[in-house]
């Protein structure tokens, strides 16, 4: 082996840097023991860019192409040698590639509930999260400001820091935008656009940019939304004096209707009751038609219990104990089907419902025929 050969393996002239991570934002073109062979072949891709340091100084910057590393290539760096014309002398230097592609779904979410006033609630607790993306539009004054000297970057070293600038921007912003709580899922695209201006300055000290920034989703605490749904069940079922003489009226017109029993029953004391006010209107005591007695308002009726039934993940109802018996006639109303009415802690199986749970009683079987005599 040559002294040429020797020396040739301490010179570099081949720079590039391919990468398949998707997640590392610099990387550092390995040169220690090395020196740049003046002439060498830089190749940088799209969505990168190189930057040289030089004793610890920003020399240059270069986007996508390919570049041979001379005298008329390397201004800054030719300044900061002292090289004079025709020199040709290799040089160190260290290079970085910087990923300038967009990171894209990354994520973002209160750590801890934002304290906001609700003009209806009062004092709330609000969480959030959503996603953004982020590149670099500085690759210099990301080194700078960023990166310093580490050898191999990753997004997951910047988006910690990211995440706080978005929280304590929106933390900001959304106690003091005096938007309803109830509104506020209709403005979350208001509040993203608003969230990414107040941040971008922020950002672009670090040599950053957030092309997309979303919210999707913000909510209250679990206490809450419980009250929000016993207010949204109290306003389904309106005026309760009202709704129990119509689920009275209706139970009453399904027992009817029911084959056998007590429904039979029923229906037969209404009909002949009927009847018989009719023909009391038809005859008086001496055969003439008597004048029509003025109506009376019949007795108030207890409201009736409704409830609410879970199908498939969503609400249904309110029902009146006939419309469950019927559903569960029809097979589409079990005792795991779970139930809530008003006053009631929370969703329960119907079968833990004593007024619910005599619907799914067992009949007797039929009795026996009797015995023929032999």
């Amino acid at each position: 082996m040559g002294i040429l050969d020797i020396l040739g393996g301490e010179f570099i002239d081949i720079i590039e840097w391919t990468d398949d991570t998707r997640d590392t934002m610099v990387y550092r073109f390995p040169t220690v023991g090395k020196a740049i062979k003046y002439g060498a072949k830089l190749t940088v891709r799209e969505g990168q860019s190189a930057v040289f340091i030089h004793e610890g100084q920003l020399a240059d910057v270069f986007g996508p192409g390919l570049y041979m590393l001379e005298t008329n290539n390397l201004p800054i760096l030719t300044r900061i040698q002292h090289w004079d014309h025709g020199f040709r002398s290799p040089f160190k230097s260290e290079i970085y590639f910087v990923n300038t592609t967009r990171f894209n779904d990354l994520k973002w979410g209160t750590k801890n509930p934002v304290i906001a006033r609700d003009p209806e609630f009062g004092p709330v607790r609000i969480r959030a999260f959503g996603t953004y993306s982020m590149r670099v539009t500085d690759p210099g004054k990301f080194m700078l400001e960023i990166v310093g000297t580490d050898g191999e970057f990753t997004k997951d070293e910047i988006t910690f820091q990211l995440r706080n600038i978005i929280v304590q921007e929106f933390s900001r912003m959304i106690a003091g935008s005096g938007i309803p709580v109830l509104d506020m899922a209709a403005n979350t695209g208001q509040f993203g656009k608003m969230v990414a201006k107040a941040i971008a300055p922020t950002i672009a000290e670090y040599g950053l940019n957030i092309p997309e920034f979303y919210i999707e989703n913000i909510s209250l605490p679990d206490e809450v939304e419980k009250i929000l749904d016993k207010r949204t069940s109290m306003g389904i079922v309106g005026d309760l004096d009202r709704f129990g003489q119509y689920a009275a009226s209706e139970a009453m017109l399904n027992a009817s209707n029911q084959p056998g029993g007590m429904g039979a029953g029923l229906g037969a004391g209404l009909g002949a009751g009927m009847g018989a006010a009719m023909a009391g209107m038809q005859r008086g005591p001496w055969g003439a038609v008597p004048q029509q007695a003025a109506p009376q308002s019949p007795p108030p009726l207890h409201p009736e219990t409704v409830w609410h039934i879970a199908v498939n993940g969503q609400a249904e109802g309110p029902y009146g104990r006939a419309h469950l018996g019927r559903l569960a006639h029809e097979g589409r109303f079990s005792r795991e089907t779970l139930v809530w009415t008003p006053g009631q802690d929370g969703w329960k199986p119907a079968d833990d419902v004593i007024e619910l749970a005599q619907l799914f009683t067992v009949a007797p079987p039929p009795p026996p025929l009797p015995k023929e005599d032999g």
